[in-house]
C-alpha cells in the first residue's frame, strides 16, 4: 500500500513537499513515479526516481521547480515542489513500476502499485 500526503492549498510561487510512504513493502526495488491528474484531464507523469542509481527524471513542465528524492530507509519518496503555479493544481499520486529499476516512461499501465492521491491546489 502506498499513502501520499502533504497536499494543501498554496498561493502561486509557494512550495509544498509531498510524501509517499510504502506500507508492507520496500521502495527499494522498482522505480517510483509521481503522477498528477487535474479535473477533466488525463493522468500525467511528473517525475520518477531510479532505485538503481537514484537518478531522477522530470517532465518539462516541472523541471527546475520540482525535486524527487527518497530516504535512505527506502520507505518514503518525496516530491519537493517549488514555485508552484495554478496549472500545477491536481491530485498527485505516487506509483511503483511493475518492473524496471530505471525511469523509462510514464505510461500508467507500467505502474502496478498506486496510492490514493493527495490534493494540491495552487490559487491566490
Amino acid at each position: 500500500q502506498l499513502v501520499e500526503s502533504g497536499g494543501n492549498l498554496v498561493q502561486p510561487g509557494g512550495s509544498l513537499r509531498l510524501s509517499c510512504v510504502a506500507s508492507g513493502f520496500s521502495l527499494g526495488y522498482f522505480a517510483i513515479g509521481w503522477f498528477r491528474q487535474a479535473p477533466g484531464k488525463e493522468r500525467e507523469g511528473v517525475s520518477c526516481i531510479s532505485t538503481r542509481d537514484g537518478s531522477a527524471d522530470y517532465v518539462d513542465s516541472v523541471k527546475d521547480r520540482f525535486t524527487i528524492s527518497r530516504d535512505n530507509a527506502k520507505t518514503t519518496v518525496y516530491l519537493q515542489m517549488d514555485d508552484l503555479r495554478p496549472e500545477d493544481t491536481a491530485v498527485y499520486f505516487c506509483a511503483v513500476r511493475s518492473a524496471g529499476y530505471y525511469c523509462t516512461g510514464y505510461e500508467p499501465y507500467d505502474y502496478s502499485y498506486w496510492g490514493q492521491g493527495t490534493q494540491v491546489t495552487v490559487s491566490s
